[in-house]
């Protein structure tokens, strides 16, 4: 039986930055430095260049992935983008950017979507398809997010998004590797919340040709900071009823197709909010906060979150050879996710 592992990773991080006082001050003083820090728990965040667009970021990503890992680029033989749909141009394909900036010229390359929790269903994708057909040996999933572009700091229903950030990421997938294998994955999607939140100008429905001027003026002024909540009290009644659960069975589910159980896990790859989550989250799990790493000087880089934890978890001594990692992620839609890998050489089978 053929197996799929984890050849590699890369990161790019745009080199400005926006603190903790800095958000609290685009507030209009409705939230304090300190509650920013210690409640959303953000001490900073990235922000994005002029020339830090969602392909090319990804595409530097790609490129620190293949100079970590040392792959030729010739040897990649699908390209799967988990960027975002907010890039340089509308209607462009990711993927196909980056295949040619990296120089995959072997290659061919699809965008996915599934907001934050795309990373974590391009590695079940990527490893079924691996598995699947014998001519895709090794997968880059890689991609750029900047949709805090779309944030208005002054509009209280999204601050559980002030901590959207700027940044690109990549893994390389290789089958038969050999180490870090991929095991199990559990996804869940609840199309009742599919339209609690979007960017509520420059889509189909609201073109800019419909635009009053109000509004024309405003996003002339401050930019496009129309990523709101359609409707809040749905959305938070609805999640307060099912996205523990959802999470939950999206672990446990990915556990058992592993054949592991909550008790083992060593080390919990998760994205980045608010710090009581976060830490209620370790608690129901029964790990300790050193067996996850907490994105406090990242903020959100939605789906790059997975590589940042990955990152962060072998540069902190967190995730070891032996460990097994459980990557959990969500995203609005909403889609709950999950998956496991066994972190270095393949354990052999008695």
């Amino acid at each position: 039986m053929s197996h799929v592992g984890i050849l590699g990773y890369g990161l790019y991080r745009p080199a400005n930055f926006m603190s903790a006082a800095d958000i609290a001050a685009a507030t209009g003083g409705h939230w304090s430095e300190k509650a920013v820090q210690e409640k959303l728990g953000i001490l900073r965040k990235a922000i994005p260049g002029p020339e830090d667009g969602t392909q090319e970021m990804g595409a530097r990503a790609g490129l620190d992935a293949l100079a970590r890992s040392g792959l030729d680029p010739l040897e990649i033989d699908l390209i799967l983008c988990m960027g975002e749909e907010w890039k340089e141009y509308p209607l462009t394909t990711s993927a196909i950017y980056i295949q040619e900036r990296i120089g995959a010229h072997n290659a061919w390359g699809i965008d996915l979507q599934q907001r934050c929790n795309t990373t974590v269903a391009a590695i079940k994708i990527a490893k079924d398809m691996m598995i699947a057909d014998p001519e895709i040996r090794t997968t880059m999933i890689v991609g750029g997010y900047r949709n805090g572009d779309f944030i208005d700091f002054t509009d209280p229903d999204v601050s559980f998004m002030y901590d959207l950030a700027a940044g690109a990421g990549a893994l390389i997938m290789r089958r038969d590797l050999g180490r870090n294998l991929v095991l199990g994955s559990h996804i869940i999607t609840d199309g009742s919340l599919a339209r609690d939140v979007g960017v509520l100008y420059d889509g189909t429905i609201n073109p800019v040709e419909k635009w009053s001027e109000s509004v024309l003026t405003d996003i002339r002024a401050r930019g496009n900071l129309s990523l709101r909540v359609f409707d809040a009290e749905h959305m938070k009644n609805r999640l307060n009823d099912v996205s523990m659960p959802n999470w939950l069975k999206c672990i446990d589910r990915a556990l058992e197709k592993s054949g592991a159980t909550r008790a083992e896990i060593d080390f919990l790859n998760v994205l980045h909010f608010k710090r009581s989550m976060h830490a209620g989250l370790l608690e129901l799990l029964k790990l300790k906060p050193e067996q996850a790493t907490y994105l406090e000087d990242y903020g959100h880089v939605g789906q790059v979150d997975f590589m940042i934890a990955l990152h962060e978890g072998l540069q902190q001594g967190r995730l070891q050879d032996g460990h097994l990692m459980v990557a959990i992620a969500a995203g609005i839609g909403y889609v709950w996710g999950a998956t496991v890998v066994r972190w270095g050489p393949e354990i052999p089978a008695h």
